[in-house]
């Protein structure tokens, strides 16, 4: 398969480096078999697994930059230290109760490792172990060298797992992990469920429509979609929170991401769904181009997770938006903590908390969700502004 050209639609993406269009040939042909080994089609779901992890081609596999100015979008640990030093109040209230461990799933650069063990180290709270559950080599390295870059002392207290243990006591943290989960999507056509997939057509990959079954199936009839109507449902997303649940002997779980509620996400006007791609710091909804080239995500159904966890015998701790969340935990303090009157240190910091906390920027969009088993409650972050009726 030749390198595809980007379409009309997305000419005014900046074309990719040569290097990079080669590794996305080879991961275009590797899909291609594998829809051919398929009998002409494989679900979405699988695409986007193999367009984001194929070992050593998928976007999160092949050694690309994926965060910050250089990269295709950034996250709030690289937005701003102020984060993850909010984060860490609530982190230290958990390992107060005598949970030992800290793991995060997924800790992209690394930069909220970093600055969490540093806050927590400077409050006296640190935790016995920081695990850290991430598969891709080249981000273990990246994450490594940033946490001995700004934490070298306290290097040896971190960990890199391939699995989760059987039964830990820990506080699990996933920061936009959920979002990039393989989701599947279905559309409601003419009175029936079908599973959107991808095929082939003259050497391009085209979305392809298929009979809903199973489990896929019995999701979608519980949510009764309107017609004409195009969604996601991520099967994948609640099985992994189940196991994360199963993992936790005693302690807690903290998502972070960008969602709704069911009733929310699935409202009759959001008829095409949430799936977008960002490439370069610019977002649109073609998954099919550019492909290990750019990230895919959809947004998280937080009923779904909160059932997940539920039904594996954690308890709801909170939901909430990341704005009240943060103010909870204290982020106003901590920017207090730089006189207003130095307007070189203040004002960035400033800014960087504006778009953590505002309802235009990461403030509304992004949620936090929490659940315990064997901790007391009520956490820090959901004292006040708890949404967990709206679930």
């Amino acid at each position: 398969m030749p390198p595809a050209p980007l379409p009309p639609h997305l000419a005014h993406l900046p074309l990719p480096p040569p290097a990079a269009e080669v590794v996305g040939e080879r991961l275009r042909r590797v899909i291609a078999a594998e829809i051919e080994a398929g009998g002409g089609w494989i679900s979405f779901s699988r695409y986007m697994a193999l367009a984001l992890y194929a070992p050593g081609l998928g976007y999160y596999s092949a050694g690309s930059t994926k965060l910050g100015a250089a990269g295709d979008f950034v996250t709030a640990p690289e937005l701003s230290a102020l984060f993850g030093r909010s984060l860490a109040r609530q982190v230290a209230q958990v390992i107060g109760q005598g949970i030992p461990d800290v793991i995060e799933v997924g800790a992209g650069s690394g930069a909220l490792a970093a600055e969490l063990l540093n806050a927590l180290d400077a409050s006296g709270d640190l935790p016995e172990r920081y695990l850290i559950l991430e598969l891709s080599a080249d981000l273990r390295e990246r994450q490594r060298s940033r946490i001995k870059a700004a934490a070298p002392h306290l290097l040896p207290r971190v960990e890199w797992l391939d699995t989760l243990p059987p039964q830990v006591d820990a506080l699990l943290l996933a920061n936009e992990l959920l979002d990039a989960v393989p989701a599947s999507l279905v559309r409601m056509s003419e009175g029936a469920i079908e599973e959107v997939g991808v095929a082939l057509a003259d050497g391009n990959f085209e979305r392809a429509a298929r009979p809903a079954t199973g489990e896929l199936l019995a999701a979608a009839q519980a949510l009764n979609l309107p017609h004409d109507y195009e969604t996601e449902i991520n099967l994948a997303a609640r099985a992994l929170v189940r196991s994360f649940a199963a993992t936790i002997n005693r302690g807690a779980m903290l998502f972070i991401d960008y969602g709704f509620p069911a009733a929310e996400y699935y409202h009759p006007q959001r008829s095409r769904g949430t799936l977008m791609c960002h490439y370069r710091h610019h977002a649109h909804d073609d998954p099919l181009t550019l492909v290990g080239l750019q990230d895919i995500t959809a947004h998280v159904d937080f009923t779904a997770v909160a059932d997940a966890a539920i039904d594996a015998g954690m308890r709801m701790l909170g939901y909430t938006t990341q704005a009240q969340f943060l103010i909870n935990c204290g982020i106003t303090d901590l920017l207090a903590e730089t006189p207003a009157h130095d307007a070189r240190a203040y004002a960035p910091l400033a800014a960087q908390a504006q778009k953590l906390l505002s309802p235009a920027e990461m403030g509304e969009l992004f949620k936090v969700i929490g659940f315990g088993r064997g901790v007391e409650g009520p956490l820090l972050g959901f004292v006040r502004g708890d949404r967990s009726h709206t679930l």
